[in-house]
């Protein structure tokens, strides 16, 4: 029989807290809001006051922004190249620019999935 201690914090649902972060909402409630500014994440739930200044993400979300844009991009440009005469000018344009709007729309996500899954394993004071 596992060792049951009384003082046990209940578990937190990994899926269901990433799943409200990437949408912007509070992984703690699924009410509040997660950011304050585009990339600066509240100081604390409005709604049910779970602080969120303890995180410590870092570099991480930029790393995996950089990873799923290469593995978006580059398969995307084969098959583009292989079935479109685009002329080097205009790749020139259009692949940077594709690069640039879809980091910056999958950054925030990201950033409020680490920090979610920072919370549901009580890490870096998340206890």
């Amino acid at each position: 029989m596992p060792d049951q201690t009384p003082d046990a914090a209940p578990d937190r649902p990994l899926a269901a807290a990433i799943g409200l972060a990437l949408r912007g909402r509070c992984p703690a409630c699924g009410e509040g809001r997660m950011f304050a500014r585009f990339l600066k994440p509240t100081s604390a739930c409005a709604h049910c006051g779970q602080r969120w200044d303890g995180h410590q993400a870092d570099d991480f979300p930029s790393y995996i922004v950089i990873l799923l844009l290469g593995h978006i991009l580059v398969p995307l440009m084969i098959e583009v190249n292989r079935a479109l005469d685009i002329p080097l000018g205009w790749q020139a344009a259009i692949w940077p620019g594709l690069a640039l709007l879809l980091a910056v729309a999958m950054i925030q996500p990201v950033k409020g999935a680490v920090i979610a899954f920072q919370w549901s394993r009580r890490m870096h004071g998340f206890g």
